[in-house]
């Protein structure tokens, strides 16, 4: 295993252990949920936004390291973005692991998950979060 492939281990196994922004957002403006029936991943995602920018945003749910470490990220991600950034990001994380594009460095952390294009299977668990953020925002 490579030093880089370590520490996207790493990175993704804290956000799984010590999930950032988990828990219920009562304020939210915006809720939007999704599951994934082939694994039972499920998420909630809640936005409290003033104006067009996210001022706090939290999910919860259960799921596999991969989708709960997405959406802590996702979470870390997007706070304090405009909508329209925030959106941007989800088609950038998205060509990263559906489609295998290069990655983007303003993903930040969540380029541990650059691998998953190459698991068909994880691809799902790494997206849910993402998606339903989308939901939320439109």
């Amino acid at each position: 295993m490579s030093v880089l492939d370590e520490l996207y281990r790493e990175i993704i196994l804290k956000h799984y252990q010590n999930p950032k922004n988990f828990g219920v957002l009562p304020q939210a403006t915006k809720t939007a949920g999704g599951m994934n029936p082939s694994c039972g991943d499920q998420v909630e995602v809640m936005v409290r936004l003033e104006g067009d920018t996210i001022a706090d945003i939290r999910f919860q749910g259960q799921g596999c390291a991969i989708s709960t470490a997405s959406a802590s990220m996702m979470t870390e991600l997007v706070k304090g973005k405009k909508v329209a950034e925030a959106l941007e990001l989800s088609k950038k994380f998205q060509a990263m692991v559906v489609e295998g594009a290069p990655p983007d460095p303003a993903l930040g952390d969540l380029l541990a998950l650059q691998g998953v294009a190459k698991l068909p299977a994880r691809v799902k668990c790494a997206t849910l979060a993402w998606h339903a953020l989308e939901e939320a925002l439109r």
